[in-house]
């Protein structure tokens, strides 16, 4: 079974809004992770627009020992404030995964993967650094990526596939050539010996449709259309309609 990792980020944003600490992320994780979930994401920025450190500490004290901790973030962004950096903050809470994405302030969200060639060995010592805690690597790459070597050179052991584009063409009702990009793709992946992880704009309506076409497909990290859903039908329920929908 494709394991679900419920991505948390949202529930910190509408959190960040009001101040204090309501919607409670220790309530939110123990909800999914009672109601089947697999895994837990987060992603922290320097700017703090959601998750922070200390919500990172925290989430890794509740999950030890329940379902993996996978922890989204650029590596290559500096400390700035309360934010120590992703492998500083990784060597405190030795997460299951880490998952390196090349985004920056400007970005609403993540929007594109690496370019493995021209950026693999920039990730090789931070690669070794996350490896050597422990951490599980996954980069974070577009569909469409067919070169998987460098990936495998520095180290990595999966790949996320970014479904942005995928999950747009679903929308209009053109999914084909999207959908192909990702399981040429995951392919290519499998075949250098890289386990595939998927990320972005997943949903209810689009998910079926793409674990059906990628064989062996370890991870979906959801969160923005899974908290969304949820507003009307409730976490728990949420969670367990993506689960039967991977089972």
């Amino acid at each position: 079974m494709t394991l679900l990792s419920v991505n948390l980020n949202k529930i910190a944003v509408l959190r960040n809004s009001r101040g204090g600490d309501e919607p409670s992320l220790a309530r939110a994780a123990h909800t999914c992770i009672e109601a089947g979930c697999g895994g837990i994401t987060v992603h922290p920025r320097p700017d703090l627009r959601h998750i922070r450190p200390d919500d990172v500490r925290m989430l890794a004290q509740l999950l030890r020992g329940r379902v993996e901790y996978n922890i989204e973030g650029n590596p290559f962004a500096g400390a700035r404030g309360s934010y120590p950096g992703l492998l500083a903050l990784a060597r405190e809470v030795r997460p299951t995964q880490i998952t390196l994405v090349p985004d920056g302030d400007g970005q609403i969200t993540s929007d594109h993967g690496f370019d493995l060639a021209r950026d693999a060995d920039r990730l090789a010592p931070l690669v070794a650094g996350f490896r050597e805690i422990g951490c599980r690597v996954s980069l974070f790459v577009d569909a469409g990526t067919t070169n998987f070597e460098p990936a495998v050179r520095i180290g990595a052991q999966r790949v996320e596939i970014y479904t942005g584009p995928y999950a747009a063409a679903f929308a209009e009702g053109r999914v084909g050539d999207a959908l192909a990009a990702c399981v040429e793709t995951a392919r290519r992946a499998q075949q250098a010996g890289l386990a595939v992880n998927a990320g972005h704009d997943l949903s209810q309506a689009n998910l079926g449709t793409f674990k059906a076409a990628i064989p062996g497909l370890a991870e979906v990290s959801i969160g923005h259309a899974l908290i969304g859903e949820a507003l009307y039908e409730g976490m728990a329920a949420t969670v367990r309609r993506y689960l039967q929908i991977l089972d």
